[in-house]
């Protein structure tokens, strides 16, 4: 697809992400849905506002009625399409740094679009084609109160309250100053935890940290935890469908190494795990003790949720899917990721264990991660980089796996180049029991990559 990436349509505000291309994205989804009714929402970020007026006005010129939701979590734009059974247009960046903003498109299932429906907007828009409306049936707009309301209690009903609360537990939540900040600190209050935050005020500046929850933007959650005696903190991406953990000595707890302990804790034989080609070994065992399948996808939501969508059609059960940077799914709660409902099944998972992160995500981190990102001008760089790194892949001892850019999997270690579906970066991971043979793999990668500049 040219325009849509591996989740939505993300660029640079007012540089590459416009008004205008906002709004032909909204004309065309408005044209594709069957849909009276389609709802727009946004999270924190300083441009959120105009794009949703854009996205907004695209739709009423389509004939919707629009649902203004405002600033809210990602997932609870879902349980709000579910729960109504409308569309929606979502204004959100995800992780992306405050200059970014995007467009995420979730189908009235709460779900967000499978590949063969975003191709058919894209078309559209592509295209210049729409089922534009006149004076008499242009829509119009509502502003809807009590979307995070009903989110919050829809997730305390899905998870063991009681058991959260009996554990006692003591959380600190950083949303990293997005949408979580109006969501999450009180929803573990109301599973009975004690809560602590940082980085909770909404601002689309993101003045606290950047919106990643990586190690490097988690200092400030790290020294709370380490300081408060709280049991595990809990950080969250701009938009929330995210959640990474902080051990309760304030150590920064891998998504790998969280998806592959929540993996092990509802995996039975014969169920099957969807995942994307930089999965970790850790799942990979995981899923062996278990007896469970692993199916690998490209990386990106909108591929394993398209996957999942296939499994189920067959009859097999998927209970979790994911990707090792927080964005877990729980298919059987829906089809979506959800931080602040990963961080409660993590914090069933501690009561049920009664031990400290530290112990309880020990099993899962023997391995040794590394990523590298390179930056590239225009296509052409990143054509000729990438031509560099098959070069270089063509003559390893390992045969690559291509289901998205070149894994070469040496059985005690792997490596992966890729181009990001969301930046103008090329990624490159690397994964060992050894950490010097991590980063000699993603070096050597590296260099290969950069000789082709």
């Amino acid at each position: 697809m040219e325009l849509f990436g591996s989740s939505g349509i993300r660029g640079v505000a007012l540089r590459y992400l416009t008004p205008e291309l906002v709004l032909d994205i909204a004309k065309a989804a408005g044209s594709v849905w069957d849909a009276d009714r389609v709802a727009v929402a946004r999270d924190t970020r300083t441009t959120g506002e105009l794009f949703a007026n854009a996205a907004a006005s695209g739709l009423a010129a389509v004939g919707c009625d629009v649902d203004r939701l405002g600033v809210v979590p990602t997932p609870a734009v879902g349980n709000y399409c579910e729960s109504e059974g409308v569309p929606a247009v979502l204004v959100t960046a995800s992780h992306n740094p405050p200059e970014f903003n995007g467009i995420k498109l979730v189908g009235d299932d709460g779900v967000e679009l499978s590949v063969d429906v975003l191709e058919r907007v894209e078309r559209r828009v592509l295209d210049d084609d729409y089922d534009l409306a006149d004076w008499r049936t242009a829509g119009e707009t509502t502003a809807v109160e009590g979307a995070v309301d009903d989110y919050v209690t829809q997730l305390l009903d899905a998870v063991d309250r009681e058991a959260i609360a009996d554990a006692g537990l003591t959380v600190a939540v950083d949303p990293g100053h997005g949408a979580a900040s109006v969501s999450s600190p009180r929803t573990y209050r109301e599973l009975g935890c004690e809560v602590l935050t940082v980085n909770a005020t909404p601002d689309g500046h993101f003045p606290g940290r950047d919106s990643e929850p990586v190690p490097e933007n988690l200092e400030a959650l790290s020294r709370l935890v380490a300081t408060s005696d709280a049991d595990v903190g809990i950080a969250h991406d701009g938009d929330a469908d995210r959640a990474v953990f902080v051990d309760e000595n304030g150590g920064f707890v891998d998504g790998d190494t969280s998806f592959a302990a929540m993996a092990d804790a509802c995996l039975e034989p014969d169920d099957a795990v969807v995942s994307a080609v930089n999965v970790s070994q850790r799942l990979v065992d995981v899923c062996d003790a278990n007896d469970a399948d692993l199916e690998l996808t490209p990386i990106g939501a909108t591929n394993i949720i398209t996957r999942t969508r296939e499994l189920h059609e067959e009859g097999v059960n998927v209970p979790i899917a994911g990707e090792g940077n927080g964005g877990v799914f729980f298919p059987p709660y829906r089809l979506s990721r959800d931080g602040a409902y990963i961080g409660a099944r993590f914090l069933e998972l501690l009561a049920a264990a009664g031990d400290p992160v530290s112990e309880v995500v020990a099993p899962y981190a023997d391995y040794h991660f590394v990523r590298r990102n390179v930056e590239y001008a225009d296509g052409d760089e990143r054509d000729d980089m990438l031509s560099a790194a098959r070069a270089y892949v063509e003559t390893a001892d390992a045969a690559p796996n291509t289901t998205d850019g070149y894994r070469l999997d040496y059985g005690d270690a792997w490596v992966l180049v890729r181009p990001s579906g969301t930046e103008p970066k090329i990624r490159i991971y690397a994964e060992s029991a050894e950490a010097d043979r991590a980063e000699q793999l993603a070096t050597d990668m590296l260099v290969a990559v950069e000789s082709g500049r």
